[in-house]
C-alpha cells in the first residue's frame, strides 16, 4: 500500500504542477502543452525525477484513447455556423494540404537522410498535421485575434487534418512491413475510410442528441458516463467496420453541438475538462518516454527538417490549396501558412514505428520530437508578432461570461419576457431541449397550475403554462412562435419587476 500511494502521490503533484504550469506560459508566450512535456521530460529518467518509462505501446494507446475525447471536445466546441462559410476551404487544407506538406517534407528528408523513400515519407507523415490547442492557446494567452475567418478556418483545418495524418502513417507502416503491397491499394481504403467515418460520425451525433434527450436519466450526474460511453463507442464500432473513428469522433462532436440537448451547457464544460485531463496525461507520458540525451544528436537534423517543413512544405501547400479561393488575400494565406504549429499527434504517432519494429524508429521518433518542440517554440512565439506585421490581428474577444456578468441588473430584468404555452401550439408535449431555442434565449422560471418550478432541457411544456424567459429581438420573436403567441413588436408581454 505504502507504493501505492506514493505511486499516486506522484501523479497527483505531476497534475498539479501541469495545471499551475498553465499560468506561467500566459507570461512565457508559449503553448502549455510545452510545459507539460517539460515537466514530464523532468520528471523522467534523465531529469531530476529520475522515472524510469519505455512503453511505446502504453504510451500510444494512451495517447489514443486522449485522442479520442480531445477531437470529441474539439468538434463540441466548433459551431456550424462559423465553419460553414469556409468549409470547403478547411476540407481542402485537412486532406490535400496534408498529402502536399508529407510529400515536400519526405523527399527532402529522402535526399538530405540515410532513409529509404518508404521510411522518409513516414517521418513526414507524422508531422503532416496541425495542432487546434497549441495555436489557441498562444492567441489566448497573447489576447489576440485574427480578422475574417481565419480562426474558424484554423480551427476546422487543425480539428479535422489528424485522420488524414494518422491513415498516411498506418498506411506507409503497412508498406514498410509488407513490401509487395502496392501504394495503389491505399486509395480504396483511403475512400472506404473516410466515407464511414464521415457517416458514422454524423450518425452518431444525431443519435446521441436523440438519446440523451430521450433516456431521462434520475440523476445528472450520469449523463458524463453516458457520453462518454457514446463515444467510445463511435470509434470502436466506426474502426471495427473499417472507418476511421478519429474522423467519426470528431464530426460526432461537431453534429452534436448543433442540436440541443439536456444539459448541454453542463456536457460541454464537462467535456472541455476532460479534454485538458487527457492533453495533461497525453504529454505527461510522452515527456516520460521521450530521453532527452538522444535529442542532441539529432538536433541538425531535426533543425533541418522544421526548415523545410515552415519555409517550404507549409507555405507551399497552402498556396496551392488556397489557390481557387479568390476572396482571400495574401495576407491571409501567409497568416494561415504560418499558423501551422505541429504539436501532440505527430509526437503519438511516432510511437507508432516503435511498436512496429521500424528499423529507423529510434531515430524517427526523437526527430518528430524535436521538430515539435522547435516549431512550438518558434511559430508559437511569433504568432502575435507575424499577425501584426500582415494586418491580421483585431483585438481579441472576451471569454463567454454568464447572463449576470455581462449585463448589469437592471438591464436582465428589463429583457425578462413573460409568455404563456397556447394549447394549439406545436411545443404542447414537447421537452424545452427540443425546441431548438436560440444560445441567447434563457427559459429562467416555469410556473405551472400556480406554482413555479426551475424548468430544465427534460420538461415537457403543458398548455398554460407560463414561462419566464430572457429573449430579444429575433430570438423572441421565435420564442413567441413556437408558443403559439401573437408575433408583435410591443412590450405588453414585458415582464413587470
Amino acid at each position: 500500500m505504502a507504493l501505492f500511494d506514493y505511486l499516486l502521490l506522484g501523479v497527483a503533484l505531476l497534475l498539479f504542477l501541469s495545471v499551475i504550469s498553465s499560468k506561467a506560459s500566459t507570461q512565457l508566450g508559449v503553448p502549455t502543452l510545452v510545459l507539460f512535456l517539460v515537466i514530464g521530460m523532468l520528471a523522467g529518467s534523465d531529469g531530476p525525477g529520475g522515472i524510469y518509462f519505455d512503453n511505446p505501446w502504453l504510451a500510444q494507446s494512451l495517447g489514443s484513447v486522449a485522442l479520442i475525447f480531445i477531437l470529441f471536445s474539439g468538434g463540441l466546441d466548433t459551431k456550424w455556423k462559423e465553419i460553414k462559410p469556409i468549409l470547403w476551404k478547411g476540407a481542402v487544407l485537412s486532406t490535400l494540404g496534408v498529402i502536399l506538406t508529407a510529400l515536400i517534407v519526405g523527399c527532402a528528408a529522402y535526399y538530405a537522410l540515410d532513409f529509404s523513400i518508404h521510411e522518409a515519407l513516414l517521418l513526414a507523415a507524422i508531422i503532416s498535421s496541425t495542432d487546434a490547442a497549441a495555436v489557441f492557446s498562444i492567441l489566448r494567452s497573447r489576447q489576440i485575434s485574427l480578422k475574417g475567418n481565419l480562426r474558424p478556418l484554423l480551427e476546422l483545418e487543425s480539428g479535422s487534418n489528424d485522420p488524414m495524418a494518422i491513415f498516411l502513417t498506418t498506411g506507409l507502416i503497412s508498406l514498410i512491413l509488407n513490401p509487395e503491397t502496392s501504394p495503389a491499394a491505399l486509395v480504396p481504403m483511403f475512400a472506404q475510410q473516410m466515407a464511414l467515418g464521415a457517416v458514422f460520425g454524423f450518425l452518431s451525433g444525431r443519435g446521441m442528441a436523440h438519446l440523451i434527450n430521450r433516456i431521462r436519466l434520475d440523476y445528472q450526474g450520469l449523463y458524463p458516463i453516458l457520453t462518454i460511453s457514446l463515444v467510445i463507442i463511435t470509434y470502436t464500432a466506426t474502426s471495427i467496420l473499417g472507418g476511421n473513428g478519429f474522423l467519426a469522433v470528431y464530426l460526432a462532436g461537431l453534429s452534436l453541438s448543433n442540436h440541443s440537448f439536456i444539459h448541454k451547457r453542463s456536457l460541454m464544460h464537462y467535456h472541455d475538462s476532460l479534454a485538458w485531463l487527457m492533453q495533461i496525461a497525453m504529454f505527461l507520458t510522452l515527456g516520460l518516454l521521450v530521453f532527452p540525451k538522444q535529442l542532441i544528436p539529432v538536433a541538425s537534423i531535426g533543425l533541418f527538417i522544421c526548415f523545410v517543413l515552415m519555409f517550404m512544405a507549409r507555405p507551399i501547400s497552402v498556396l496551392i490549396c488556397l489557390l481557387p479561393f479568390r476572396d482571400m488575400s495574401i495576407e491571409e494565406r501567409i497568416m494561415v501558412s504560418w499558423v501551422g504549429l505541429r504539436g501532440s499527434v505527430p509526437i503519438i504517432l511516432a510511437t507508432f514505428p516503435l511498436i512496429y519494429g521500424i528499423d529507423e524508429a529510434n531515430m524517427i521518433f526523437n526527430v518528430v520530437f524535436f521538430v515539435v518542440l522547435t516549431s512550438v517554440l518558434v511559430q508559437g512565439s511569433t504568432i502575435p508578432i507575424v499577425a501584426r506585421r500582415l494586418g491580421m490581428e483585431v483585438p481579441d474577444e472576451p471569454l463567454q461570461q454568464t447572463l449576470s456578468e455581462k449585463m448589469p441588473e437592471k438591464e436582465i430584468l428589463s429583457s425578462l419576457v413573460r409568455l404563456e404555452v397556447l394549447p394549439e401550439c406545436s411545443a404542447v408535449g414537447s421537452q424545452i431541449a427540443d425546441l431548438n431555442l436560440p444560445d441567447d434565449t434563457w427559459i429562467a422560471v416555469l410556473t405551472r397550475n400556480g406554482r413555479p418550478l426551475r424548468p430544465s432541457g427534460s420538461t415537457i411544456l403543458r398548455a398554460g403554462d407560463t414561462l419566464v424567459a430572457e429573449a430579444s429581438g429575433q430570438s423572441l420573436e421565435k420564442l413567441r412562435s413556437l408558443l403559439g403567441n401573437k408575433l408583435s413588436t410591443n412590450a405588453s408581454d414585458q415582464l413587470d419587476l
